[in-house]
């Protein structure tokens, strides 16, 4: 029916006007289909032909296709995943803060799109203040106004000002969001290069070491919480979104729920660390999150790293160690005994090998093959 013809749209923005971009290979029958459509004209800077965005012309370009021409939307309609079990998005906190007369805040459409679409905290938060940064680059100038080489001038001084790659990507999906998913045009900055992320080795710390800071912990409920760190090979963030319903002791498993990614996951559970949480739940009693702070809210990030801090201290580890570190330390030493590159993926939720095989770069077992050629 079509004979391989097809056409594909695209968001454009031309003089601030929001326009349907055709984009298709040389072909004389549609050629002769986009002539025929009333209103259309040629962009030179696009190289594509376009009309304005409305639902007439948008119903017309289906309408004159049909049967003729494959119409390829996946580009123009964007389907956005909506974050439903993420926890509720505080955004009022950036609503109601005191700015300086000087400094423009995000816009309400922005943080609107960020509340709907269920975002993480942590994503919301870094989300507006990298965007944040970026108008208040450009004061003078609105936000559609700005052009992608004046986008690219402006990730280019981020790393000429030092800035990390991982915030150098970060404020490039902040400002991404700000086009493509709250005013819809998805491919209007699709060719920007995004900066290099570093290849670092994970730090990974000794059975030793990790066996010191659970004993220098200071009470039941800190030493549960390392312990499930480690023997589970929980992110920090998961570890705290954690329900007493997640820990599965008859299938001696901990079920994470929409981790990273969204994706839920089964991780192993130690036997030790049932034993204490057994004696954690008699004592401490959770009612909503396994670990529970303040009036029954969720145990806060910045206290997980002080128990780390403080207890890798007291076991005289004299390096900085972070929660990650035993979830790098778990990947590490399951490796280390024999387990299989593709059990080790599932119980840490990567996507690929590829992620997980990082830590045959840091396990004794990879290089206690080699020979020694001093010996």
């Amino acid at each position: 029916m079509h004979k391989g013809r097809s056409i594909t749209l695209k968001h454009l923005l031309i003089e601030n006007q929001r326009k349907i971009g055709l984009q298709f290979s040389s072909d004389k029958v549609i050629q002769g289909l986009v002539d025929s459509i009333p209103g259309m004209k040629w962009s030179v800077e696009f190289n594509m032909h376009y009309l304005p965005n409305t639902k007439p012309n948008l119903e017309h370009i289906f309408k004159i296709f049909k049967g003729e021409v494959w119409v390829n939307g996946n580009y123009f309609f964007a389907i956005k995943k909506l974050h439903n079990d993420n926890p509720k998005v505080d955004v009022e906190w950036f609503r109601n803060r005191k700015l300086g007369a000087d400094r423009k805040p995000c816009p309400e459409e922005y943080l609107s799109k960020l509340e709907i679409l269920r975002y993480s905290n942590n994503r919301v938060r870094a989300y507006v203040n990298c965007f944040e940064a970026f108008i208040n680059h450009f004061k003078e100038t609105e936000p559609l106004e700005i052009n992608e080489n004046e986008i690219r001038e402006y990730l280019q001084k981020l790393i000429r000002d030092g800035k990390s790659n991982s915030y150098v990507n970060q404020a490039l999906n902040s400002i991404k969001f700000y086009y493509e998913v709250v005013n819809g045009m998805p491919n209007r900055f699709y060719s920007i290069e995004r900066s290099r992320k570093k290849k670092c080795l994970p730090d990974v710390l000794s059975k030793d070491e990790i066996l010191g800071i659970i004993k220098n912990t200071n009470n039941l409920k800190h030493r549960c919480i390392v312990e499930l760190l480690y023997s589970s090979g929980l992110r920090r963030n998961e570890l705290l979104q954690l329900r007493p319903s997640d820990i599965d002791s008859k299938r001696m498993m901990v079920r994470e729920r929409q981790g990273k990614g969204s994706k839920d996951r089964l991780t192993v559970l130690s036997k030790n660390t049932l034993n204490d949480l057994r004696q954690y739940f008699k004592e401490y009693r959770p009612k909503n999150f396994l670990f529970e702070g303040v009036n029954g809210k969720s145990y806060s990030t910045s206290s997980v790293l002080n128990i780390i801090v403080n207890a890798a201290k007291k076991a005289g580890i004299n390096r900085r160690v972070t929660p990650h570190m035993l979830r790098h330390s778990f990947a590490t030493h399951l490796l280390e005994k024999g387990t299989d590159m593709r059990h080790i993926q599932l119980l840490l939720g990567h996507g690929s090998t590829r992620t997980t095989e990082i830590y045959t770069h840091v396990a004794d077992r990879s290089f206690m093959k080699i020979e020694d050629l001093l010996s």
